[in-house]
């Protein structure tokens, strides 16, 4: 139907080995006018592809200029920060979408909405990251205005060995980021899954760090800071 929107951006740079620990929309640091000017040219490219579906453009950015890595042609973990800020359901879009449907919106009706991160919560020890497979023995996932959990787990579930260790992801929205930060901060704390080991007091930890709170990072950030650049 020749019709093609964007989701603003996100910021992805908190990683292990190449693997996403936190995500969070929109970027922070980098302007509005780049921003928009990145978003037309995704969405332009879009258009002169023919691409039909939800994808996914990155970027590596460096001293004020984005650098092109691939196109990621299917939703991504992360697509749940893009839904916070913008109030559109990815998932119900793409099944209309590939169903043969026009989208029912366009760009000007899309309106930003304040700040939302997500934490990816996984099955590893917090510190050395051993995988902690085993059988959730307690489980109170967090609640209150703006906090998501997507998670299958229950007390009683069992977490096996043999797939990706991410077994809930916490996202929590805000009016600013700062706001999404102290809601974040009280939702990790609330969180309890008893029975295996998981990533949550590492994520308390980095809610804390200064670096993290001033959005003063790249993505060789958190090896350093967990010590395993040296």
């Amino acid at each position: 139907h020749r019709n093609v929107v964007h989701l603003w951006d996100r910021d992805c740079s908190l990683q292990r080995r190449h693997q996403k620990i936190i995500e969070e929309a929109p970027a922070p640091g980098v302007s509005e006018r780049q921003k928009n000017k990145l978003a037309s040219r995704c969405a332009d490219a879009c258009k002169k592809i023919g691409y039909v579906g939800v994808g996914t453009f990155e970027f590596l950015y460096e001293n004020s200029e984005f650098y092109f890595i691939e196109m990621n042609t299917r939703l991504q973990v992360e697509h749940s920060v893009s839904e916070m800020i913008s109030g559109i359901d990815l998932v119900r879009e793409q099944i209309r979408i590939a169903n043969g449907a026009p989208l029912a919106f366009t760009q000007s009706d899309i309106v930003l909405s304040g700040h939302a991160i997500e934490c990816r919560i996984n099955a590893e020890n917090p510190e050395t990251f051993t995988p902690s497979p085993g059988k959730v023995t307690d489980y109170h996932a967090p609640g209150g205005l703006g906090v998501r959990v997507d998670s299958a787990l229950y007390s009683g579930s069992a977490v096996p060995p043999y797939y990706d260790s991410l077994v809930s992801k916490l996202i929590v929205h805000g009016a600013n980021r700062n706001e999404c930060l102290m809601r974040l901060r009280r939702a990790l704390d609330e969180y309890v899954i008893g029975g295996i080991e998981t990533t949550i007091p590492l994520h308390q930890r980095l809610m804390h760090e200064q670096d993290f709170i001033n959005g003063n990072y790249d993505i060789h950030w958190l090896e350093a800071y967990l010590g395993l650049n040296n």
